[in-house]
């Protein structure tokens, strides 16, 4: 027998971002969901991006694009402070919600997300996308499997070359940061490995630097964690790093595993084992992660098959950013009233 036709998503785009095209734009067109509507402060963008991706409408702003019927699920790429608020509004629209990561500017506004999550009955879901990829599920099976032992430690490190001083990355009021941009997926892929190590870990110590030229803005911070189990995490991110690396390191009682860029493995797909038997490099291939990350939202939204990215993994991750920050003498980010 064939397999059903599953009907495709109805997307609507908040705003114009660059990432959209990777994030969404591409793997819908590969998985078949659809892109009905976008909507941006500047219409003339919006006109500009629907016309060289194909988005079949454009709508005057972001609540019209909320209140039209033929939309029912929002993707949303705007800065990290207006992730909260839009969805908060696109879930009590009744909307499915796919939104950026981090889904808030701090884990108060995360819990509010939560709730509104509950009260909609719809999906949400934050997007951190490599822990769709076979990279990530390669490392957990390592673990899984035993051939790695117990956890000891797990590394993390997210950095790139710096943005451009106006780039709202940098903008506290817009909820900037490299903890926000960039540790997020640090600390996330330390979350992740709960399983194998007896529970949550909790935050032992963090610093960080501030940015020259914005106040309050982190530059880098580097986070130690610890597991119920005894293992040891390091949670490290940097927005001005000479090059750009997205690593993490896994080591057990009987070897490791490296994956180079666990974030985005479709530029580097490797993992590197090494145990007693020697070392091999496993490739996992160079399909988008974004690509297994739409057909996993479109499956929770068709079929109800559960995520690991419910609303209580995107307060638990807002927490612990939260209470980095305050560990290295910063602020957790304020949120943005609409």
């Amino acid at each position: 027998m064939s397999e059903p036709v599953r009907e495709p998503l109805r997307i609507g785009v908040l705003g114009a971002a660059r990432i959209t095209q990777a994030a969404l734009v591409d793997p819908a067109r590969t998985t078949g969901h659809r892109v009905v509507a976008v909507a941006a402060r500047d219409r003339s963008r919006a006109e500009s991006f629907a016309a060289e991706h194909g988005v079949e409408q454009v709508v005057d702003s972001y609540a019209a694009l909320l209140a039209d019927p033929g939309v029912e699920a929002v993707y949303n790429p705007l800065a990290n402070g207006l992730h909260g608020p839009w969805n908060l509004a696109a879930l009590t629209a009744g909307k499915h919600v796919l939104s950026e990561k981090p889904s808030a500017s701090n884990a108060e506004e995360a819990i509010e997300v939560r709730e509104a999550a509950a009260k909609s009955g719809t999906v949400f879901m934050e997007a951190f996308h490599y822990l769709f990829h076979p990279v990530t599920r390669r490392l957990h099976e390592l673990l899984e499997s035993g051939e790695l032992g117990e956890l000891r430690r797990v590394e993390t490190l997210v950095a790139i070359e710096a943005p451009a001083d106006t780039d709202p990355r940098w903008s506290l009021p817009l909820a900037g940061g490299a903890v926000m941009d960039l540790g997020c997926y640090s600390l996330h892929a330390v979350r992740m490995l709960a399983p194998w190590a007896g529970g949550a870990p909790r935050l032992v110590s963090a610093r960080g630097g501030e940015r020259a030229t914005a106040p309050g803005v982190d530059e880098w911070l580097d986070a130690d964690l610890e597991f119920p189990g005894g293992a040891t995490g390091s949670a490290r991110c940097h927005m001005d790093h000479d090059k750009l690396e997205m690593s993490c390191r896994i080591v057990g009682s009987r070897g490791e595993a490296y994956a180079p860029n666990f974030v985005l493995p479709q530029m580097d797909d490797r993992v590197v084992v090494r145990t007693a038997d020697g070392e091999r490099t496993e490739r996992l291939g160079t399909r988008s992660s974004y690509t297994y990350q739409l057909e996993a939202f479109a499956a929770r939204v068709r079929e109800g098959t559960p995520v690991p990215l419910d609303p209580d993994d995107a307060v638990a991750t807002m927490t612990l950013i939260d209470e980095s920050y305050r560990a290295a003498g910063f602020e957790p980010r304020p949120r943005t009233r609409l």
